[in-house]
């Protein structure tokens, strides 16, 4: 079965930071992009970053830029998002994403095939 799972979600105050996982299993990471996209209710779903599996290239939304950093450790087929200066307005469901090698210079949702069950970062004193 080919499917991603989110973890490291949680509460964290801000200016805090917090490291998601996304591990991969059913298929190897090496010729896909891995996108982190972030929803909160009423509102589309916005794609924050992303990283190609084999040249390691990424991807970072002007909301984002700066303080996050996206990574991939293919030994452990798992990409990371480690979430630095956490602001209120990050908070929302984060969701890690598999496409074709191709969907980071689109960022489009419905480029991406497979996604996971998303994991809830809340950045509040």
């Amino acid at each position: 079965q080919l499917q991603v799972v989110e973890s490291g979600g949680g509460l964290v105050q801000p200016g805090g930071s917090l490291r998601l996982s996304c591990a991969a299993s059913g298929f190897t990471l090496d010729y896909y992009a891995i996108g982190w996209f972030r929803q909160v209710p009423g509102k589309e779903r916005e794609g924050i970053s992303c990283i190609t599996g084999d040249d390691g290239s990424t991807y970072y939304a002007e909301s984002v830029k700066g303080r996050f950093i996206i990574s991939i450790n293919n030994a452990k087929n798992t990409v990371y998002l480690q979430m630095n200066s956490l602001k209120p307005e990050d908070t929302a469901v984060y969701y890690c994403t598999v496409g074709g090698l191709g969907t980071i210079a689109t960022m489009e949702p419905k480029e991406f095939a497979i996604w996971g069950q998303g994991t809830q970062v809340t950045v509040s004193s």
